[in-house]
């Protein structure tokens, strides 16, 4: 089997020529939680005192925008970071936003999104919630979608630097390490595999060793 990726160590290779854009490509795993929580501390501040919002709305609206952002998750992993352009700028932007991910696996400072794209994304998924729900729905909602996605760049930074001994962030763990050691096509989830289940992309290697255990 033709191995999947340049380099297992710590390390990648540049993207730019410029030192500071090259800078910005580089980012810690503690940065989506300094630049998040606050947000969701705040839209739970406001959902706490809108008008017409219970308790337990409230919590099925944080639910559910956890659960949204897990969907969310598998369709642009599977969608948008593995599509192959053809022209040769498409094909630098793949590797930029994430070929260069499956390149240097265990690069520790390119396993959660940048700020410069999360950002954008983040506002624009916010602006579609609220056409969608109205702004006091949204509140509670945005809050668990962007927990959803904080839980998953640090899952997904654990998954390649911690040792994640207990039992089902093993399987979580090696549901990741298949799809970048054995199959990319498959378990594009990374918080968790259920759309993987769902839509029938769990690496046929990973249902024959559930079986087994």
């Amino acid at each position: 089997m033709a191995k999947l990726y340049t380099s297992n160590k710590d390390e990648s290779a540049r993207l730019f020529k410029s030192d500071f854009l090259e800078k910005f490509s580089h980012v810690h795993w503690s940065v989506p939680l300094i630049l998040y929580i606050p947000v969701v501390s705040f839209l739970l501040y406001r959902a706490s005192g809108a008008p017409g919002l219970t308790r337990t709305t409230g919590v099925s609206l944080f639910v559910g925008g956890l659960v949204i952002w897990t969907f969310t998750e598998y369709v642009l992993h599977r969608y948008v970071f593995h599509y192959e352009p053809t022209s040769k700028f498409g094909k630098y932007l793949h590797f930029m936003m994430h070929g260069v991910h499956h390149d240097y696996p265990n690069d520790s400072k390119r396993l959660v999104m940048p700020p410069v794209v999360s950002i954008p994304l983040a506002s624009l998924f916010y602006l579609l919630f609220t056409l969608i729900l109205g702004m006091n729905y949204n509140f509670p909602f945005f809050a668990g979608f962007l927990v959803g996605y904080m839980l998953y760049d640090e899952i997904h930074y654990a998954t390649h630097h911690a040792p994640l001994k207990n039992g089902l962030w093993q399987k979580v763990k090696h549901h990741h390490v298949l799809h970048h050691y054995h199959d990319p096509e498959k378990g594009f989830g990374v918080s968790t595999p259920i759309w993987d289940y769902v839509f029938g992309t769990v690496d046929p290697t990973e249902q024959k060793h559930a079986a087994e255990v």
